[in-house]
């Protein structure tokens, strides 16, 4: 498939480019000296600044183009046989839940890294310097492990032999540890989800960073088996479907495109509050960014359980 090609080009480009970054970073781990002023140092301060570029520009490609390998996903179920959507392609073989999972954590770390660097600049003596570059020799190696899962998943790929749906996949009666969590009590998962919820605006309020970022964290994990266990269902109007990814299909108009978004804005900077010391001023947006997509994110599950519920008059 050309999509694959067009994944497998850019994947030797991040790998290019975030070699270079690697090699100064290395550099600047092992001999950067904020005290010093050796001509060695100021050397070392222009290889992070073009170091940083490189970074930067590998998140700003590898957000749009992890959309892109779930449109391919998506492309890819209607040749293997037995695959209704993105979920029987990521378990068509044993690489795909490991290479989504490492996907979804490098995002947040690279996103992490972007906002380390910024304040890192702002800052006059950049003191975080050396902390983001160790940072970014763990990045290098996820970058690189996620490179080489995203191979081996694609040309791994047996066309030829049949896989499970989604349907079979997020089943309730399959006795696996999947089918435990999804067959938790709503009231216990709304407890949970709601709870959460309620929990990050009273930290809100009396300001308390460390708890709020560690209930983000938390909100993330609740709010994505809450949205397959109970939400989702009401996004589908069926009670048997669990699927996280179907709703990223135009038959439900990409509403999954709009509610992971959300989850990430939310969740992200909830989070980086507690990992980075800001201003006053920023700490305050950050709290404000924070809620703000979280609120969406609680609105819209919300609204089509409502809604549901008063254009049919029962629960499913």
């Amino acid at each position: 498939m050309p999509e694959i090609i067009a994944i497998d080009i850019l994947n030797l480009l991040f790998f290019i480019f975030a070699s270079i970054a690697f090699v100064m970073s290395i550099g600047i781990v092992f001999g950067y000296d904020k005290n010093a002023t050796t001509p060695k140092q100021y050397t070392l301060e222009k290889q992070s600044y073009l170091a940083s570029t490189i970074i930067k520009y590998i998140f700003i490609i590898k957000v749009p183009l992890f959309l892109f390998f779930i449109f391919v996903l998506d492309k890819l179920s209607f040749v293997i046989p037995g695959a209704m959507c993105g979920a029987g392609v990521i378990n068509s073989n044993d690489f795909g839940i490991a290479l989504i999972l490492l996907k979804i954590v490098n995002i947040y770390l690279f996103a992490y890294w972007i906002v380390l660097d910024a304040q890192d600049m702002s800052k006059e003596n950049q003191p975080y310097m050396r902390e983001k570059f160790i940072l970014f020799l763990l990045l290098f190696l996820l970058l690189v492990i996620e490179i080489a899962l995203e191979s081996d998943f694609f040309y791994s790929i047996d066309i030829k032999k049949i896989v499970n749906c989604c349907g079979a996949i997020f089943s309730t009666t399959e006795g696996s540890y999947l089918s435990e969590v999804l067959s938790l009590s709503p009231a216990i998962l709304l407890t949970l989800f709601y709870g959460t919820f309620i929990l990050m605006v009273v930290m809100r309020f009396f300001q308390q960073k460390y708890l709020f970022s560690v209930l983000n964290i938390l909100f993330v994990i609740i709010s994505l088996i809450s949205l397959i266990s109970f939400f989702g269902t009401y996004i589908y109007e069926l009670p048997s479907h669990h699927c996280p990814f179907c709703m990223l299909q135009s038959d439900y108009h990409y509403i999954g495109y709009v509610l992971y978004l959300f989850l990430f804005l939310g969740t992200f900077n909830g989070t980086v509050l507690g990992l980075i010391e800001f201003d006053d001023a920023t700490t305050s947006k950050r709290y404000n960014s924070s809620l703000l997509f979280n609120s969406f994110y609680v609105l819209i599950v919300s609204y089509y359980v409502l809604s549901f519920y008063l254009r049919n008059g029962v629960w499913l």
